[in-house]
């Protein structure tokens, strides 16, 4: 008996390693001072153009929006998901991205999924400018199924002090302004996969006319980053406060940055929900309240600012290319919860 026999193959570790170096290399900025294959991942914080850098870090994972991944056999958007995920964390407190490190965990490695997977992280690195800075994959015979891996994302990035945005300030009277999802994103699918393959019985290949496209097409687009539009509309210090519509949707995420004597009024009405949401509830006869608790229902990001700066902060983010931005509703006394209106 050897290492191989017992389920670990250290020579597809190594291919894999070989494989993906030149993917990390892709993703390299000028604070990498390491090798992909090094124990720990080296990076120059570089103080000259952040007065007072505060550091800024998250983790997260995909969840089981995976199991549609092992389903349609496609890997390469998992890591873009993971990613942007990871960066709009850290983008609400107004943080810069600097590095990502990644951990993958499967039962029996796979190196061309692996790399699939690699190939989504460093494509979502390099549009996001932050370095791949090394990682794990780790292959645990027994523990996970053949074909099935786990995939966990960990972020850094930096704000200057004094530049934080944290809502400390938001107050009655303000503006919310949403940011249209590009999907589902990364939540929800333990219910979204329970309506879709076991309540409708449909594969990850079906086509569904609601839709205009397959199941499987629908669940799976990558989950956005805002970095992009979001990082101009931040020049304006206009902004209070920002939340990352993730699991617990609206209804949860909103009240994590309303300080004390707040609450959100959102305006049903203010916005069309995405077709994908609306066939989720129709088949599965999901009532409003959970629909709104468990997914974004089509708004992924959630802006706060000054009811007087609100069209400024809206003309800045189409400028950088995102036209759909639109009033959602406004802050009121409150104790940090939201509510729902229809104008």
């Amino acid at each position: 008996m050897d290492y191989k026999q017992a389920g670990v193959d250290i020579e597809a570790g190594n291919e894999v390693v070989r494989r993906i170096r030149a993917l990390a290399r892709g993703t390299f900025t000028p604070g990498v001072l390491s090798e992909i294959g090094s124990f720990g991942g080296l990076f120059r914080l570089d103080s000259a153009h952040v007065n007072d850098p505060v550091l800024v870090a998250s983790a997260d994972g995909v969840g089981t929006k995976l199991r549609v991944a092992f389903q349609a056999r496609r890997h390469n958007t998992i890591g873009v998901d993971l990613v942007n995920h990871c960066v709009n964390d850290i983008l609400v407190q107004g943080a810069q991205p600097l590095f990502f490190l990644d951990y993958l965990a499967t039962g029996r490695l796979e190196p061309d999924v692996a790399v699939q997977v690699v190939e989504g992280l460093s494509a979502a690195c390099r549009e996001n400018g932050c370095a791949l800075l090394g990682g794990e994959t780790a292959e645990m015979p027994g523990f996970y199924a053949d074909g099935e891996y786990d995939v966990a994302g960990f972020i850094v990035g930096v704000v200057a002090r004094d530049r934080l945005i944290d809502g400390r300030t938001i107050q009655p009277g303000d503006a919310l302004i949403g940011l249209p999802s590009s999907g589902l994103h990364t939540n929800g699918y333990s219910l979204a996969r329970r309506i879709a393959f076991d309540m409708a019985g449909l594969r990850v290949d079906s086509f569904v006319g609601d839709l205009g496209r397959t199941i499987g097409d629908a669940l799976l687009e990558p989950h956005r980053s805002y970095l992009s539009v979001i990082k101009p509309a931040m020049s304006t210090g206009a902004i209070k406060g920002m939340a990352h519509i993730t699991g617990g949707g609206i209804t949860d995420n909103l009240p994590r940055i309303l300080p004390e004597g707040t609450a959100a009024i959102i305006d049903r009405t203010a916005w069309e929900v995405p077709s994908i949401f609306q066939w989720l509830q129709r088949t599965g006869n999901v009532p409003e309240d959970d629909m709104l608790r468990t997914f974004n229902m089509g708004i992924g990001l959630i802006v706060a600012c000054e009811n007087g700066d609100a069209e400024r902060v809206i003309d800045a983010l189409a400028a950088a290319g995102e036209p759909r931005a639109l009033r959602l509703g406004r802050v009121a006394a409150g104790q940090r919860t939201v509510r729902y209106v229809a104008s």
